[in-house]
This record gives C-alpha cells, sequence and structure tokens, in this order.
C-alpha cells in the first residue's frame, strides 16, 4: 500500500524522477473484438460479464440505470451534473453545449475528439513494466495505485494533430482520474477541452459520446475511440482505432497523422471519412 496521500498523482519517468499531479478515480474501455456495433439492437444483446468491484471504475458498460433529472452545475454552459439516460437517442436536450464557444486560438477549426482509455493510453490496477505514470486513488479509504502506460506515438500525434485541429478528449472516466492522467499526457498543451462521464449520455447500458450535445456542427467534428459503443450515435463521425494495451511495435497513432492533416481541410468530415473506410484507408 502506497503512503502517498490520496490527493496527488506520481509520475514515474522512465529515468526514475517523480513528477506530481492532482490524483483521480479511473475508468477504461474495453470492448470485445467480436463486438460489432453496426446498430442499436446489438449493443442491447450485447451482455458484459460480471466484474468485481474494482472493476466496476474501469468500464464504458454500466448496470441498468435509472431514470435520472437533468440538472445544471451552475456555470455559464448547461451541462448536466450526471449522465443522460435517454431511450431515443433521436432525443438531445436543448440549446445545450458542452464545450462552449470555440477558444479564440482553435476559432474556426474542425474539432477532434479523443477518447483517453485503449485509444492514448492504457490503465491497470495491477502493475505492469515501466509505467509512465503511478496514479493512486482512494477507495473506501485504502489507496490503490493505477498504473498508467502511454501508447506509442501518442505526444507526437497530439502534437501534430494540434496544429490542425481544435483537440478535445472526452472519455467516459470520471474526471480527477482522467484530469491527472492528461494533466501529465498534455506536454504540448493542445488539449483545449475535457469532457467526462456525466457528459455521457446512458444507452442501453453503454456510456455513449453524443456529438449532438458537445455545441459543435457535425459536419466540423470527428471523434476517434476504440469502443464502438461509445459512438454508437454517430458512426459516420468515428475513425476507429484498435484498443491498445502493452503492445510497444504498436504504430496506429503515427499512422494516422497524415490522414488528420487531410482531414483537417474537409468541408463534411463525414464525407471525407465514408470515404476512407471505402477506400481501406481507415478500418470501419
Amino acid at each position: 500500500m502506497s503512503d502517498m496521500p490520496a490527493s496527488l498523482t506520481a509520475q514515474v519517468s522512465r529515468d526514475g524522477k517523480p513528477a506530481v499531479a492532482h490524483a483521480p478515480l479511473i475508468q477504461t474501455q474495453q470492448t470485445p473484438n467480436n463486438f460489432q456495433q453496426d446498430n442499436a439492437d446489438e449493443v442491447e444483446t450485447y451482455r458484459p460479464r460480471q466484474r468485481g468491484f474494482l472493476e466496476l471504475f474501469c468500464s464504458c458498460f454500466i448496470a441498468k440505470p435509472k431514470r435520472k433529472p437533468l440538472k445544471e452545475d451552475g456555470t455559464q454552459h448547461q451541462m448536466t451534473a450526471i449522465p443522460i439516460t435517454v431511450e431515443d437517442p433521436s432525443i438531445t436536450p436543448a440549446n445545450e453545449s458542452l464545450l462552449g464557444p470555440q477558444p479564440t486560438s482553435v476559432q474556426g477549426k474542425i474539432t477532434l475528439i479523443l477518447d483517453l482509455d485503449e485509444t492514448l493510453v492504457h490503465s491497470s490496477f495491477k502493475p505492469i513494466p515501466n509505467p509512465d505514470f503511478v496514479v493512486p486513488i482512494e477507495i473506501e479509504d485504502q489507496v490503490h495505485n493505477i498504473f498508467v502506460v502511454k501508447r506509442p506515438g501518442v505526444e507526437t500525434f497530439m502534437k501534430e494533430v494540434g496544429k490542425h485541429y481544435e483537440v478535445v478528449v472526452f472519455t467516459a472516466g470520471v474526471s480527477k482520474y482522467a484530469n491527472a492522467v492528461l494533466d501529465l499526457l498534455d506536454i504540448h498543451k493542445v488539449v483545449t477541452g475535457r469532457l467526462f462521464r456525466e457528459h455521457c449520455t446512458v444507452y442501453r447500458g453503454n456510456y455513449v459520446k453524443d456529438l449532438n450535445r458537445v455545441g459543435r456542427e457535425l459536419k466540423s467534428c470527428i471523434i476517434v475511440d476504440n469502443s464502438p459503443a461509445s459512438y454508437l450515435f454517430h458512426t459516420e463521425n468515428a475513425v476507429p482505432v484498435e484498443s491498445w494495451f502493452d503492445d510497444e511495435n504498436d504504430r496506429e497513432l503515427l499512422t494516422l497523422i497524415p490522414f488528420f492533416e487531410k482531414l483537417s481541410t474537409a468541408d463534411d468530415v463525414r464525407t471525407a471519412i465514408n470515404e476512407a473506410k471505402r477506400n481501406g484507408v481507415i478500418s470501419h
């Protein structure tokens, strides 16, 4: 058990020099390879296995939700304090803009929404060799370390897409965990927006990232995610990536850089993404 206070996050670099950031809770997204998400009905038939206590912090699938009322958190933009539960994905809260106006520094750029867990990093409750970050969390008065490794090329990828896009990270993880990881991961300071579990839409037991709610035109909004359930409402805006856990030879993020450079000038990203999928440039 670590004697580090739960309010801190330790970064362990490979040269042994520590860094410190704020502390978290965690959620990672893992979707079985044989789980194909072509329509909403397939989500309903998928039944994830029973999970242990710690794993409840680490899944984009949830138990059957109870319908809860919308709340505002008091900020200048309308935001819900809990995930919205919907039965019809065509229903979108009126006048909602989770991101608010585009920052001046990225005004007019296409919005690139990136997932965190298994897309940019992998996190585990079990010790793993050479972790990039060690994130302690407190659960029932006990501190548990979360070991985080970065996907190969992630920092280069973020730097390059940051030149062409408004970069937003949207994770189904809780904010304390995700903020701690992003504070350490975003070394080039390209992420201008962060969205978390409370900004997701609950649909048939999944945390779905509803692009209708983020406050950007769909023709200018891209989502990059390893979990098909996350972009269930907007498959035409999605650039799927393989789930990453520990493959040091993985180069997917680096190979996507030229594609995203070209896509940044598209009049409608949905048309360009569809064409890229048809031509085998990116996966379906």
